[in-house]
């Protein structure tokens, strides 16, 4: 096969020098696959595997679990830390938890190929993992549609809640306003005032989709925060 561009999404240890890989490539999507001989001491494979750092890869096999054959760099890795770090692996989790293997996502490759640029930048980060977000709703055939429940327009002064069952919304409290609502629709999601709105929207549309088991990137965040506002003191 071609080498493919790809990221890594998760690594854990399997048998004695081996490793399970989750990652994430630009015309097969979510791909498992065993790194052999990756965990051995002096593997020049081993450093080139690090989360955001672009490779081209190549694999065998015909099952969901494939063997990776070509691992090769194609690019310095983004260098993350604190919150940009944390957006990072939620980012990760994200797409290991939430998409289907195999399935073809080249749009949501692109939105996370621009995340990484923008995570060392404060100001770009709820912007970009939006885009991510929306994209992946997308692909998955999950994304809000900026109507009421019955297929009507939302009403600028009503107050709506997100409807799972319908993708769309329903009159409720308290709820985003019908007029915020309409400018989200317009996809500018890093516009002032839209950024709190924008991330409550992406939250509740992955909601059926994550299921009862929590991120562990997000509890990560919840804990910053708090040390934050603790030294704040």
């Amino acid at each position: 096969m071609t080498p493919e561009p790809a990221f890594l999404l998760h690594k854990r240890p399997y048998r004695e020098t081996s490793a399970l890989v989750e990652l994430l490539t630009l015309h097969h999507g979510r791909v498992r696959a065993v790194a052999q001989g990756v965990q051995r001491p002096g593997s020049r494979s081993r450093g080139r595997l690090q989360p955001f750092a672009p490779l081209h890869v190549t694999w065998v096999g015909e099952g969901e679990l494939k063997r990776l054959r070509l691992m090769e760099s194609r690019g310095a890795v983004a260098l993350l830390a604190g919150e940009g770090l944390l957006c990072g692996l939620y980012a990760n989790e994200l797409l290991a938890r939430v998409l289907p293997v195999e399935l073809p996502v080249a749009e949501v490759f692109a939105f996370y190929t621009s995340l990484l640029e923008a995570l060392p930048r404060p100001d770009s980060r709820a912007g970009a993992l939006r885009c991510l977000e929306f994209s992946l709703l997308e692909a998955l055939d999950a994304a809000p549609r900026f109507i009421d429940a019955e297929g009507g327009e939302l009403d600028p002064q009503a107050r709506y809640v997100y409807d799972a069952a319908s993708c769309a919304f329903r009159p409720g409290q308290p709820g985003l306003d019908g007029r915020t609502l309409r400018l989200l629709a317009a996809g500018d999601w890093a516009a002032p005032g839209l950024a709190g709105p924008a991330k409550a929207v992406a939250r509740a549309a992955l909601a059926p989709l994550l299921g009862a088991r929590p991120l562990r990137s997000r509890e990560l965040m919840r804990q910053l925060a708090e040390r934050r506002r603790g030294g704040s003191h």
